[in-house]
């Protein structure tokens, strides 16, 4: 499934002639998570990364400790920045949020579908005059609910049927990103087609463990649903050898592009 060119990162080796170089273009599908305590931990894991890594997860953990600060190194080495923070307020609120976050020069950030038509409207609409916007992405429902989780928060629909639900909403309102677990990604490309952005986290290579995941899939099944980009964090960032855990995952991630 192609992604849109405006996310491409601009950089890494090309292949003069014949087919695309199928871990090259695995390479610009695959979302670190720095999921780590402090900007030293953050550094450290780019250190060891960035040969054989292009995009980076900044989320609430290391974000909360370290500030719109920790962007900046990342995005002045040339990365592409995927800021998670999952925004949900009232639509003026979220909208100057979003405008923020889109001035920190990242590619990608998210808000939560749940947050209504409303907030989604104004969260499009804040990006919509920039030169060049960040993708914005929908938050459908968590990797880490399941029926019975979904049903303590008085969710009489399954988690899929609330993914679609959520993310017609959000096409409604003008999105075209979506995040979703790997379960639900044939579903939703169906139903934004070529042109929509599906970053699936929940990836899990085979082998690892679940953790607090519970919908989940490989690399390889996550793409041949339709993804667009995967997120995995603890299967390589937790590795002995996280550049030996990424290079692995961009194999089977190329051999099912």
């Amino acid at each position: 499934m192609p992604i849109p060119e405006r996310l491409n990162p601009s950089f890494g080796p090309v292949r003069v002639g014949g087919e695309p170089d199928p871990v090259e273009e695995a390479r610009k599908r695959l979302i670190v998570a720095l999921d780590v305590p402090d900007a030293a931990a953050a550094a450290d894991l780019v250190n060891r990364l960035e040969r054989t890594c292009c995009w980076f997860k900044v989320g609430l953990e290391l974000f909360t400790a370290a500030g719109p600060a920790v962007v900046e190194p990342l995005v002045a080495r040339g990365h592409s920045v995927f800021l998670d923070l999952k925004f949900c307020d009232i639509p003026n609120t979220v909208a100057g949020a979003v405008r923020s976050a889109a001035g920190l020069g990242v590619r990608m950030l998210t808000v939560h579908a749940s947050g209504g038509p409303s907030m989604l409207e104004a969260a499009q609409a804040a990006i919509q005059d920039l030169k060049e916007p960040p993708q914005l992405l929908a938050i459908t429902v968590l990797t880490s609910i399941d029926q019975t989780q979904a049903s303590a928060v008085g969710l009489d629909r399954s988690p899929s049927k609330q993914v679609e639900l959520l993310a017609r909403m959000g096409l409604t309102a003008g999105l075209t990103g979506f995040v979703c677990s790997p379960q639900e990604v044939a579903a939703l490309r169906a139903m934004t087609g070529e042109e929509g952005v599906l970053v699936v986290p929940g990836i899990r290579p085979h082998g690892a463990q679940a953790g607090d995941q519970k919908r989940v899939a490989t690399p390889a099944e996550a793409l041949r649903q339709g993804a667009s980009y995967l997120v995995v964090g603890r299967p390589i960032t937790q590795a002995a050898d996280p550049a030996e855990a990424a290079d692995a995952i961009l194999q089977e991630m190329a051999c099912a592009l």
